[in-house]
């Protein structure tokens, strides 16, 4: 039996192999930080072809424009003949008369490099990026590195990197040869592709088993102040965490963590976080950060992208089964799959125990102070379903916030219609059952297959007033009925340059301070001119030193009122960076800020609501 078997796993190879697209990535002939890539396909069924890279990902929420990342493209016949296209936009290319086509290839560039200069494109998302680091790490998502043809996006793909022996792929799929300077994997079809990220580094992983799921970490940390070993404690303790929580609504026997930690003398990326997969996350966070740091951020962040495997990964409308990476159709549901998912990532953790009720009502009071920087008159849907249109992008970090609450009050709101008994969680669990993977909801029937599945017509009225529809959701009114209350707390007057000191970020390359461009300007910054896309650079001629950023902070804690000050700012003038002096008179900020508290004397039914929805009991 054993023999027959291995002669029909050699034989399905050779079939796959046979009608397949095949794609060689070559990691060991890298010259001037570029890749080979090249693509070999099957006969080709019409003579007019387009040839794409993706415009953007599922997942992310931007236009990327990866063909731009792609030079000397060659299109080739079974001849080696070169056949004249057309280049119609950064991803796309156009052949006529290709019936002959056997053969594209190209070189890649990394997106990392890109990151610092944003002055003819945003910078992509470093999760969703790709580093070429000759002799150290290749960071490949896949959608940076393979295209597709037209009509040919359910073919399947086999796809072999050729290797430095002494590195180590962490992905998880599944490599079909032996070889120490290969891997093979075969890929049902483009999807599948860009699904399918992998790492390439000299090994650093470890492979374990957590709640019923076989998990792989792997690891690069420049320096080397990381083993991946360091951070197992951590995650098998939040992935047991997340599976008790989600029960059948997550069937993952594998996950893989590609887990990319940026250094100080490698690219200057700045777009720290993660992006999901049905069977893996790719993560970058900054190496300098604390280990207790990256254990959090893990737990917050890798916790987030898992819980995308219930949602939208196998829960999701048509927009998202069938993507169309060259012109995409986005989905009007980013509160539920981005919302929803964040609001998860926080509510199992009180749930399952990680955290205090203390923590969890100072994360949502959080999101309630984040969410004043953005429209909260802008309906959710309208915006969800633009997001990629320049009017509507500067509000999709809304969906971390807003989103997360839209998500809080549905679940509070389904627990008062069901004295208990149904909450957010038993909503998706029973859209998962009436959906699936292969199995996609029409858009715009949502909230009629939510009231289906909940049984509760009064939810569609919370829909249409606070997600479609563009009135404020009353947070305090939702917050009594499970014994919580807004406070009020007035902070020492300080002085800083946006309203929230959280919303301060660090560019390693300038050695600056830079701000979320939501963020709200103090009165200080007002009277001087500062404008958000300004990056710090000193402060009464104190430079910025992130090793010792504390004495910085320190010092801007000492300015008094109506004391002179000079803020030395980069500015961005063109395609370079002036360097000005902003000076004036500091003035002190005293905020007035609203807390969430728990009631000294709920009623029974708050105390009771409370407990259900801080437990999941019922």
């Amino acid at each position: 039996m054993k023999k027959i078997a291995l002669s029909l796993s050699v034989l399905a190879t050779v079939l796959v192999s046979a009608q397949s697209i095949k794609t060689n990535i070559d990691l060991v002939n890298v010259k001037d930080d570029k890749v080979a890539v090249t693509m070999e396909f099957p006969k080709m069924k019409s003579g007019d072809i387009k040839f794409h890279f993706p415009k953007t990902v599922p997942g992310t929420y931007s236009v990327d424009d990866y063909g731009r990342f792609i030079e000397g493209i060659k299109f080739l016949d079974n001849k080696g003949k070169e056949l004249t296209f057309t280049k119609v936009n950064d991803n796309t290319y156009s052949l006529k008369n290709a019936q002959n086509l056997t053969k594209v290839t190209y070189l890649v560039n990394d997106s990392f490099d890109d990151e610092m200069d944003t002055s003819k494109h945003k910078a992509v998302f470093s999760p969703s990026g790709t580093d070429i680091e000759q002799g150290k790490v290749y960071m490949i998502n896949t959608h940076g590195f393979i295209g597709y043809i037209d009509n040919m996006q359910d073919v399947p793909y086999q796809l072999v990197v050729q290797k430095p022996t002494d590195f180590y792929g962490t992905t998880a799929l599944v490599d079909q040869d032996k070889s120490e300077s290969t891997d093979t994997y075969v890929l049902a079809n483009y999807a599948k592709v860009t699904d399918s990220p992998l790492m390439y580094t000299k090994p650093d992983y470890i492979t374990f088993n957590a709640g019923g799921m076989d998990l792989v970490l792997g690891v690069y940390s420049p320096t080397g102040k990381y083993k991946a070993a360091d951070f197992k404690e951590n995650l098998e303790k939040m992935v047991v965490a997340q599976k008790k929580f989600l029960g059948d609504m997550n069937t993952n026997k594998k996950y893989a963590i590609l887990l990319y930690l940026s250094g100080t003398d490698g690219p200057q990326i700045k777009g720290f976080g993660a992006l999901e997969h049905h069977e893996s996350t790719s993560v970058v966070l900054p190496e300098m950060m604390p280990k207790d740091a990256i254990d959090k951020a893990i737990t917050d962040v890798v916790s987030h992208e898992f819980f995308h495997t219930v949602n939208p990964l196998k829960t999701h409308s048509e927009e998202i089964h069938n993507f169309d990476y060259a012109d995409p159709k986005m989905s009007q549901h980013l509160w539920m799959y981005e919302g929803g998912t964040e609001y998860f990532a926080n509510l199992f953790q009180i749930q399952e125990g990680l955290i205090d009720k203390n923590e969890f009502l100072k994360r949502i009071n959080e999101k309630i102070t984040n969410s004043k920087n953005y429209d909260d008159t802008m309906p959710f849907t309208v915006m969800s379903k633009n997001v990629l249109l320049d009017q509507y992008k500067d509000q999709y970090r809304n969906v971390y916030e807003k989103g997360t609450l839209l998500a809080m009050c549905l679940d509070i709101e389904l627990r008062k219609l069901s004295n208990g008994e149904m909450g957010y969680r038993d909503m998706i669990r029973k859209l998962s059952q009436r959906f699936g993977e292969n199995k996609p909801f029409k858009d715009d029937k949502l909230i009629d297959e939510l009231v289906t599945v909940t049984g509760y017509p009064q939810i569609k009225d919370f829909y249409n007033k606070y997600i479609a529809g563009n009135q404020p959701t009353p947070y305090a009114e939702y917050l009594s009925q499970v014994g919580v209350e807004i406070g009020k707390q007035e902070t020492p007057p300080i002085f800083w340059l946006i309203k929230d000191p959280n919303q301060t970020g660090y560019n390693e390359k300038n050695n600056t301070f830079v701000f979320d461009e939501s963020s709200a300007l103090s009165p200080f910054s007002k009277s001087v001119g500062f404008k958000i896309t300004d990056e710090v650079l000193a402060l009464d001629g104190k430079t910025i030193d992130i090793k010792n950023v504390q004495a910085f902070i320190n010092y801007s804690k000492t300015i008094k009122e109506g004391q002179n000050v000079t803020l030395t700012v980069l500015r961005k003038n063109g395609d370079k960076m002036d360097k000005i002096d902003l000076k004036g008179k500091a003035i002190l900020d005293k905020l007035t800020m609203e807390t969430l508290q728990y009631k000294a004397n709920p009623t029974p039914a708050e105390k009771k609501l409370q407990d259900q929805w801080l437990t999941g009991k019922k």
